[in-house]
């Protein structure tokens, strides 16, 4: 199956331009690591430690997708570590699942500075790799932690509380939107929410033979 079939160009992310162009259809895990290890695509390579490309099962039925790395993140070249990391482990747990048996990915390979927001441009410069990493994983089913990673996979400006609550396609695959760990242990009274987020993502899983 094809990148044109599995991941339709209308998914929701910018389209890259010029330089941010990255072919990456056809490459297999081992070269995919490597591109992005190397990778010059954005200014973001000048200033990171580390690029963050994913953790887990390659052959996952779940695929969970973040915003970008943050300073922990960049240092030690995983997603999701930390408070937030915790959290995110916690919340698999509940559901059967663990960091060993999703994988786990970023809309960004590279820190921005200060954890700022992604950059259409940056999303850009990625967003090659994050299809590959969709493409080879063939989860059956994404969930989709925070505003920005849904949003950019969505191609939307809505909260994250209009987009949550029910099932997406993305090109196929059913996508389920919740709140990031981050913000949860800001706001722990939105734990509740994200609990039937994950439910509503075990059933959709389970009706698709995850």
């Amino acid at each position: 199956m094809g990148i044109d079939v599995w991941l339709p160009r209308d998914a929701g992310f910018p389209e890259p331009r010029g330089a941010d162009a990255v072919d990456a259809a056809g490459l297999d895990w081992p070269a995919l690591r490597e591109c992005v290890a190397h990778c010059t695509q954005c200014a973001l390579s000048e200033s990171r430690t580390n690029t963050v490309f994913g953790v887990g099962d390659t052959d996952a039925n779940w695929m969970i997708i973040g915003e970008a790395p943050g300073a922990e993140e960049d240092r030690r070249g995983e997603p999701f570590v930390g408070r937030a990391g915790q959290l995110l482990d916690q919340m698999l747990h509940a559901i059967g699942q663990s960091r060993e048996s999703v994988f786990i990915a970023n809309i960004l390979k590279c820190r921005p500075p200060n954890n700022r927001d992604p950059e259409p441009q940056e999303v850009a410069a990625c967003r090659a790799y994050l299809e590959r990493q969709i493409e080879l994983v063939r989860p059956r089913i994404i969930l989709a932690v925070g505003k920005i990673a849904a949003q950019n996979l969505l191609g939307t400006d809505a909260t994250v509380g209009r987009m949550r609550g029910r099932a997406h396609d993305f090109g196929g695959i059913p996508l389920v939107v919740t709140y990031h760990p981050a913000y949860l242990l800001r706001s722990p009274s939105q734990k509740q929410k994200s609990w039937s987020d994950l439910c509503l993502a075990s059933r959709l899983a389970a009706e698709s033979g995850a």
